[in-house]
């Protein structure tokens, strides 16, 4: 079976599964008893209709107007397909609605309208604003879509934008100033040549303009060849770039010549290797026609070494994709009720996603497109579309510029609560994560990497100094580790490197063993192991935080969970008030943040032991400044099984509320009923979690606990962060083999607030942080 027949029955299949289509309505309120359908239809709907008859405002207080966009066709300009009406244009604008909710959690109905007369078009489009809080306008062609537009932002008080036209220009306008300074040119000295002459390409050069370009420094060409002055056949908004065209026979390959940039939303195949080798030094392409552009990445990159390339297509580098914009200008403009998507807005999403380019990407967005390491440069010029920070990068950017220009009608006074109910809309609350990140940066502490002779410690490494969360120590061989990072372009500032098995730290070593092999010298221990252990990285790490050359060490990512947890346990030992360790991990999910425990440290507790983990988790819940309501789990609930395990959690349950009746506690229970509010009370409603939400889970033991992280890890949807190693001395936390560099940050990040906690250690201001410290602090 071919490729294209292939893709063709897989399209078919899909969106005709499960139900037909790709978007549903989901009721966003309870409609499950006869008392829910009289306050959502009648008679309690009354209200807010009288409500909002008086106070036409309060439209945005009391129904979805205020999230739901019209995605709104015709049907004549559908992708590469043409004129083929508005109901064959459905599945595109069902395919644009389900993006917008993906990616902005905008809810979107799509209309497809069978007119083609402009202004009737337009009349029933303004008609439906008191429906909406925005029009995107799709798959119009040019040149209606001009005029449609234009008069729909004159007569409409909702933001209206044609994402053909704007969309595509604002990607390309930050791809092309990001692909301007990597080749280092200025923009009002390029020479463009723009193939096609449509919605989007005059849309491209009119932006242009705005960020720097000429317009006598355009050549655009279309199906008929050159756009010349003289010549009639195009509209009036392109005069101003062709007025100084005079040659009416040039071809596309002469332009070529000497050019700076190719912009190609035309047809494919139509440019070649000998165009592109005829364009400029350092010449900049972005070949955009879909499926096929005018030249494949592939020819053009091999072609010359100078250039930067850029296409429509995800399955090479810098892939223009609108997906980049329109969901996120939406919800800025939403989000402060905007009567419009003007100029500042466009610009102000050009510059946030250029910028975006060039900060240091998420580990999770190397995974989803299979990169070990995407940076700033040829290969990467423009945001991934899905890098989960757009939605809290764009959106800020474009609501602010609305505000300023004064079509906000609503404002945004902490900018920070808004980024957190952005990330908060798409299932990434990480408030906790975040809450330690503030923390982090107002006392960054000096934090051991044990492993660091690998790429995912080191960039790790680079992000938590670079944000100033830490000042990293990175332990191991410096050739390597410098190797290393040459050869994944991760900037490692002036980080220290010191290397536990070097001559050069023979006096650490000895002063580190003295002290380890007293700490150990009757339980097996001699002088010579002591010395010999102070060269592997883990013990030396250990070591450095015991005798307080540092606040915390992270290590583990390169062994097994038992080999680094004994050093630990050796070299820093258990917390006095603490009879064992125990381990937690925090999952993050729509409803907040879960902690799981034990899942990692204790096989088979008794219940005196599971009572006094629990007390353990209670107090490191309460660290991260959410009151600990715990639910102690068992496969029986509150004595319907009487078999010894059941028991065992119940008598921890009461040893827990004997030490600390103030704890919000209950079991032996099952999951479903920890986590199910109704059904609790509507089956044990003596509960004393009855109302709670239930944001604590202690396992029975750690077959159960482990099992169950990794099945959440592994199988759902959800972040989880951990294993959160508690009962230290001082701090010291392991990372999982094979764990990510976002888990690598985030437990980082509780190391320092661990330290944070536990000390009151030296914290160097940046300026002190440099190479040599290690010489400075003590001579070493």
């Amino acid at each position: 079976m071919s490729e294209n027949k292939n893709l063709k029955m897989q399209a078919l299949e899909y969106h005709a599964k499960n139900r037909p289509g790709k978007i549903e309505v989901i009721p966003s309120k309870e409609a499950k008893t006869q008392r829910d359908l009289s306050l959502a239809y009648t008679p309690g709907v009354a209200e807010p209709c009288k409500a909002i008859f008086k106070k036409p405002e309060l439209v945005y207080d009391y129904t979805v107007k205020g999230n739901l966009v019209a995605v709104i066709t015709n049907g004549t300009a559908v992708l590469g397909l043409g004129d083929i009406g508005p109901t064959a244009s459905k599945p595109v604008m069902e395919g644009k609605g389900l993006l917008f909710k993906i990616f902005a959690d905008i809810d979107v109905f799509d209309i497809e309208i069978n007119e083609k007369d402009p202004d009737k078009f337009i009349e029933i489009v303004k008609s439906l604003e008191p429906t909406f809080g925005g029009i995107n306008l799709e798959d119009i062609k040019a040149p209606e879509c001009f005029y449609i537009e234009q008069k729909l932002k004159e007569l409409m008080t909702i933001p209206v934008m044609h994402d053909d036209q704007h969309g595509t220009a604002i990607i390309t306008g930050a791809a092309l100033l990001n692909a301007v300074e990597l080749q280092g040119k200025k923009i009002d000295q390029l020479k463009f040549v723009i193939s096609g002459a449509g919605a989007a390409a005059l849309s491209c050069c009119k932006l242009y303009l705005l960020l720097g370009a000429l317009p006598q420094n355009f050549i655009i060409f279309d199906i008929d060849g050159v756009l010349y002055d003289g010549r009639e056949d195009f509209s009036h908004d392109k005069l101003q770039f062709v007025r100084h065209q005079k040659n009416k026979h040039l071809t596309l390959r002469e332009a070529m010549s000497n050019s700076d940039v190719f912009i190609g939303l035309s047809v494919g195949n139509i440019i070649d290797e000998n165009m592109i080798k005829s364009m400029a030094h350092k010449p900049i392409v972005f070949a955009l026609a879909n499926p096929d552009p005018e030249i494949s990445y592939d020819r053009a990159a091999s072609t010359r070494d100078d250039i930067i390339v850029a296409t429509g297509r995800s399955d090479f580098p810098n892939q223009v994709n609108n997906v980049l914009g329109f969901p996120f200008i939406f919800r800025g403009a939403l989000d402060v009720r905007a009567t419009a998507i003007n100029e500042s807005m466009k610009l102000a999403a050009v510059h946030a996603l250029a910028n975006l380019a060039k900060t240091t990407v998420p580990d999770i967005v190397n995974l989803a497109y299979k990169e070990k390491n995407l940076s700033f440069g040829q290969q990467y010029i423009i945001p991934k579309p899905f890098d989960p920070r757009l939605i809290s990068t764009v959106s800020p950017a474009v609501a602010k510029a609305a505000m300023q220009s004064g079509v906000a009608k609503k404002n945004i006074s902490d900018w920070d609560e808004y980024e957190m109910q952005l990330k908060k809309r798409l299932g990434l609350d990480d408030q906790i994560m975040r809450a330690l990140s503030i923390r982090a940066k107002r006392g960054p502490k000096r934090l051991v990497f044990a492993d660091a002779e690998n790429q995912k410690i080191l960039k790790a490494a680079s992000l938590l100094y670079e944000e100033g969360y830490a000042y990293p120590i990175l332990l191991g061989d410096p050739k390597n580790i410098n190797n290393i990072a040459q050869l994944n372009s991760i900037e490692l500032f002036d980080i220290p490197i010191v290397n536990p098995r070097a001559d050069t730290e023979t006096a650490t070593r000895n002063k580190y063993g003295a002290i380890f092999f007293e700490k150990r010298q009757r339980k097996g221990i001699n002088s010579y192991e002591s010395l010999k252990l102070m060269r592997d990285s883990t013990y030396f790490g250990c070591m450095m935080v015991e005798v307080g050359d540092a606040d915390a060490v992270v290590s583990g990512l390169t062994r097994n969970y038992g080999d680094v947890i004994l050093p630990a346990i050796q070299c820093i030992g258990m917390s006095d008030e603490v009879s064992r360790l125990a381990g937690m991990q925090v999952l993050l999910s729509k409803r907040g943040a879960i902690f799981l425990a034990d899942t990692t440290v204790n096989y088979r507790p008794t219940a005196e032991e599971l009572a006094d983990i629990t007390l353990r988790i209670a107090y490191h819940v309460k660290q991260f400044n959410v009151v600990p309501k715990i639910a102690m789990l068992s496969f029986s609930n509150f004595g319907s099984n009487r078999a010894p395990e059941a028991q065992l959690v119940a008598k921890a349950v009461r040893i827990i509320r004997e030490k600390d009746p103030s704890l919000i506690i209950d079991g032996e229970m099952q999951g479903t009923f920890a986590l199910n509010k109704e059904l609790l009370k509507e089956n044990y409603p003596f509960s004393s979690l009855v109302g709670q939400d239930v944001n604590t889970l202690i396992f029975p033991n750690l077959d159960a606990g482990n099992i169950a992280y990794t099945l959440l890890r592994d199988l759902g949807n959800i972040e989880i962060i951990g294993p959160i190693l508690l009962g230290l001395k001082k701090p010291m936390h392991i990372i999982n083999l094979g764990s990510t560099v976002r888990n690598i940050i985030n437990i980082s990040l509780i190391a320092i607030s661990d330290a944070q906690i536990k000390s009151n250690s030296i914290t160097l201001e940046r300026s002190e942080y440099q190479k040599d410290w290690w010489q400075q602090l003590g001579g070493k």
